[in-house]
C-alpha cells in the first residue's frame, strides 16, 4: 500500500466567523503530525492556513509552504516563515498550484472562500479527467460544504458529471475522522487499481 506521506490542505487565509473553524485546523494540523504526515498548504500564516500549519508544527511534524510572491506581504508574518522547514516562493499562482498537486499524495478542504473552492474544483476536475486518482475530502465543519454537494449533485442529475464517482470527494464532518479516512481511501483506491 502506498503510504500517505504528504497531504495538500486547501482553506481560508482567513478565520471565518465561526471560530470553530480556526481549532479544526489547528488540531487537523495535529493529527497529520501525529502520523508523520507532511503538509503541503499555500504558505499563508493567517486564518486557516495559519492554523493548520501551527498544529503541525506545534507537534513536530513537516510543514511545505508555496506561496506566490505577489501574496507575501498579504497572507504571512515574516518570522513565522522562519519556522516552515521547506518554504517555496513561486512567480505565479499557476505554478504554486501545480507545485502543491505535485507534492501531495491527497487533499483536504478546509472551509474557505471563492479560492479555497477553485483550487478543490480544479483538482475534482482533474481526477474527472484521469489525470489523478489522490484522494479528495472536504471538512464539513458545522455543514460548511453542504450547498456545495448539492450543486454537484445537482449537476449529476442534469446529466454533466459523467464520471461522477470519481469527483464526489470524501464529505466528513469530524475533524479527527478526516486523516484517517484520507488513509483509508488511498488503500481502497490502490486495492480497487491492482
Amino acid at each position: 500500500m502506498k503510504k500517505i506521506s504528504s497531504i495538500c490542505v486547501y482553506c481560508g487565509s482567513s478565520p471565518g466567523v465561526d471560530s470553530s473553524f480556526e481549532a479544526a485546523a489547528r488540531k487537523l494540523g495535529k493529527s497529520m503530525a501525529e502520523r508523520d504526515i507532511r503538509l503541503v498548504y499555500g504558505g499563508g500564516t493567517h486564518g486557516l492556513m495559519g492554523a493548520v500549519a501551527g498544529g503541525v508544527m506545534e507537534n513536530g511534524g513537516k510543514v511545505t509552504g508555496i506561496i506566490p510572491e505577489f501574496l507575501m506581504r498579504q497572507e504571512r508574518t515574516p518570522d513565522a516563515m522562519d519556522q516552515i522547514d521547506d518554504f517555496i516562493v513561486t512567480q505565479d499562482m499557476h505554478t504554486r498550484k501545480q507545485l502543491m498537486f505535485e507534492r501531495a499524495d491527497a487533499f483536504i478542504t478546509l472551509p474557505g472562500g471563492i479560492g479555497t473552492l477553485e483550487e478543490v474544483v480544479e483538482m475534482m476536475t482533474w481526477a474527472q479527467l484521469g489525470r489523478h486518482n489522490k484522494p479528495i475530502a472536504l471538512a464539513n465543519l458545522s455543514g460548511f460544504w453542504n450547498p456545495f454537494i448539492t450543486l454537484i449533485d445537482h449537476m449529476a442529475e442534469g446529466g454533466f458529471l459523467h464520471s461522477q464517482n470519481k469527483i464526489k470527494p470524501l464529505l466528513i464532518d469530524n475533524i479527527d475522522a478526516i486523516v484517517p479516512a484520507i488513509i483509508e481511501a488511498a488503500a481502497a483506491k490502490e486495492t480497487a487499481a491492482n
